[in-house]
């Protein structure tokens, strides 16, 4: 299953697009796109909507992983300006029909690391472990972009089971509607 991590930001966003294979993962491409800071609103915002486009063309991902959107009422214009941003990401993929999933920060860093406070450092090195990569030379928008995928590809993994099972129970009671209905 091919997975693009994006971590939208007006200034920078990062992106990266993994490959999932049973419990393998491997890393595809990463990379951030810096739309020039001193330009017009809408000439950054459509530099970002070409880059994303690009990549989505390019990668074609079955899926776009994103952080849910949480802000704190002192930083609401930050958050103003990255919901921006987020909403080129959104439509982007909306463009190319690829669905989009999204995860509390505490849980992507749970799936990654194994700790819901892990600190950027600590969700930075294990991204490099599941990927078996060296990420210190990566800006931290692509590391976190790179932790978004992972950690879908690791939820999805440990639900895997369990929905396979839940699919066996529903078939086995479907044949016994319909053995009761046939007798």
């Amino acid at each position: 299953m091919r997975i693009l991590g994006i971590d939208p930001g007006l200034n920078a966003t990062g992106y990266g697009v993994i490959e999932a294979e049973g419990g393998a993962l491997s890393l595809v491409t990463a990379g951030v796109v810096r739309p020039p800071a001193r330009q017009a609103l809408g000439l950054r915002l459509r530099i970002l909507h070409e880059a994303l486009t690009q990549v989505l063309s390019s990668q074609r991902p079955v899926l776009m992983v994103l952080e849910a959107l949480y802000t704190h009422h002192d930083y609401l214009t930050t958050a103003t300006l990255m919901a921006h941003a987020r909403g080129i990401v959104c439509l982007a993929g909306a463009q190319h029909g690829v669905p989009i999933v999204e995860y509390f920060p505490t849980h992507v860093k749970k799936a990654v690391t194994g700790h819901g406070a892990a600190s950027k450092d600590q969700v930075a090195r294990m991204v490099g472990v599941w990927l078996s990569m060296e990420t210190s030379t990566l800006a931290s928008d692509t590391t976190d972009a790179l932790a978004l995928a992972v950690a879908h590809a690791q939820l999805h993994r440990a639900a895997a089971p369990a929905l396979a099972v839940k699919r066996r129970s529903v078939r086995a009671g479907l044949r016994k509607l319909q053995e009761a209905a046939a007798s």
